[in-house]
Protein backbone atom coordinates (compact mmCIF):
# COMPACT_ATOMS: atom_id res chain seq x y z
CA UNK A 1 0.00 0.00 0.00
CA UNK A 2 1.63 3.44 -0.58
CA UNK A 3 1.80 6.40 1.24
CA UNK A 4 -1.06 8.32 -0.99
CA UNK A 5 -3.38 5.23 -0.59
CA UNK A 6 -2.86 4.75 3.56
CA UNK A 7 -3.74 8.70 3.68
CA UNK A 8 -6.70 8.25 1.61
CA UNK A 9 -7.93 5.60 3.54
CA UNK A 10 -7.23 7.75 6.49
CA UNK A 11 -9.11 11.07 5.69
CA UNK A 12 -11.93 8.55 5.05
CA UNK A 13 -11.83 7.28 8.61
CA UNK A 14 -11.37 10.45 10.30
CA UNK A 15 -12.08 13.03 8.00
CA UNK A 16 -8.51 15.19 8.33
CA UNK A 17 -7.24 16.12 5.24
CA UNK A 18 -4.40 18.03 5.98
CA UNK A 19 -1.49 16.04 4.25
CA UNK A 20 1.01 17.09 6.88
CA UNK A 21 -1.30 15.82 9.65
CA UNK A 22 -1.87 12.46 7.69
CA UNK A 23 1.76 12.04 6.93
CA UNK A 24 2.93 12.91 10.82
CA UNK A 25 0.08 10.58 12.33
CA UNK A 26 1.04 7.76 9.62
CA UNK A 27 5.09 8.41 10.73
CA UNK A 28 4.43 7.99 14.41
CA UNK A 29 2.06 4.47 13.67
CA UNK A 30 4.93 3.34 11.67
CA UNK A 31 7.20 4.07 14.82
CA UNK A 32 4.73 1.77 17.06
CA UNK A 33 4.95 -0.61 14.60
CA UNK A 34 8.06 -1.00 14.11
CA UNK A 35 8.82 -0.90 18.07
CA UNK A 36 6.59 -3.85 18.40
CA UNK A 37 7.17 -6.18 15.64
CA UNK A 38 11.00 -5.64 16.43
CA UNK A 39 11.31 -5.13 19.97
CA UNK A 40 15.13 -6.32 20.13
CA UNK A 41 16.07 -4.30 16.90
CA UNK A 42 18.65 -1.93 16.10
CA UNK A 43 16.24 1.23 14.36
CA UNK A 44 17.17 0.28 11.01
CA UNK A 45 13.87 -1.89 10.49
CA UNK A 46 11.54 -1.39 7.63
CA UNK A 47 7.74 -1.78 8.24
CA UNK A 48 6.75 -4.75 7.06
CA UNK A 49 3.79 -4.16 4.56
CA UNK A 50 1.81 -6.62 6.35
CA UNK A 51 1.31 -4.54 9.05
CA UNK A 52 -0.01 -1.34 6.73
CA UNK A 53 -3.67 -1.70 7.67
CA UNK A 54 -2.57 -1.75 11.28
CA UNK A 55 -0.47 1.35 10.85
CA UNK A 56 -3.63 3.09 9.15
CA UNK A 57 -6.06 2.36 12.45
CA UNK A 58 -3.40 2.95 14.71
CA UNK A 59 -2.64 6.21 13.17
CA UNK A 60 -6.99 6.69 13.06
CA UNK A 61 -7.05 6.23 16.57
CA UNK A 62 -4.09 8.50 17.57
CA UNK A 63 -5.57 11.44 15.03
CA UNK A 64 -9.16 10.31 16.75
CA UNK A 65 -7.92 11.04 20.47
CA UNK A 66 -5.91 14.20 19.22
CA UNK A 67 -6.54 17.08 22.04
CA UNK A 68 -7.94 14.67 24.59
CA UNK A 69 -4.72 12.71 25.02
CA UNK A 70 -4.31 10.85 28.23
CA UNK A 71 -8.18 12.32 29.48
CA UNK A 72 -9.01 9.81 32.43
CA UNK A 73 -12.60 11.12 32.68
CA UNK A 74 -14.97 13.69 31.24
CA UNK A 75 -18.59 14.88 31.27
CA UNK A 76 -20.42 17.36 29.55
CA UNK A 77 -23.84 17.56 28.09
CA UNK A 78 -24.73 13.74 28.62
CA UNK A 79 -21.44 12.03 27.09
CA UNK A 80 -19.20 10.97 29.77
CA UNK A 81 -15.56 10.01 28.72
CA UNK A 82 -12.70 8.23 30.17
CA UNK A 83 -9.79 6.26 29.50
CA UNK A 84 -8.01 3.48 31.14
CA UNK A 85 -5.05 3.97 28.98
CA UNK A 86 -3.71 6.86 27.29
CA UNK A 87 -2.02 4.33 24.56
CA UNK A 88 -2.56 3.04 21.34
CA UNK A 89 -5.19 -0.12 22.80
CA UNK A 90 -3.62 -3.20 23.23
CA UNK A 91 -6.22 -5.03 21.25
CA UNK A 92 -4.34 -2.87 18.08
CA UNK A 93 -1.04 -4.02 19.01
CA UNK A 94 -1.81 -7.79 19.54
CA UNK A 95 -2.04 -7.84 15.75
CA UNK A 96 1.55 -7.27 15.61
CA UNK A 97 3.57 -10.06 16.01
CA UNK A 98 7.16 -9.31 17.84
CA UNK A 99 10.32 -10.86 16.04
CA UNK A 100 13.50 -11.94 17.32
CA UNK A 101 16.56 -12.99 16.00
CA UNK A 102 18.51 -15.83 17.21
CA UNK A 103 22.76 -14.85 17.48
Amino acid sequence: MTNGEKQEMLTIMTGETDPAVLATYLSLAEGVVIRKAYPFGTGEEAMPAKYDRTQVEIAAYMIQKMGAEGETAHSENGVTRYYSDADIPSSLLRRIIPIGVVL
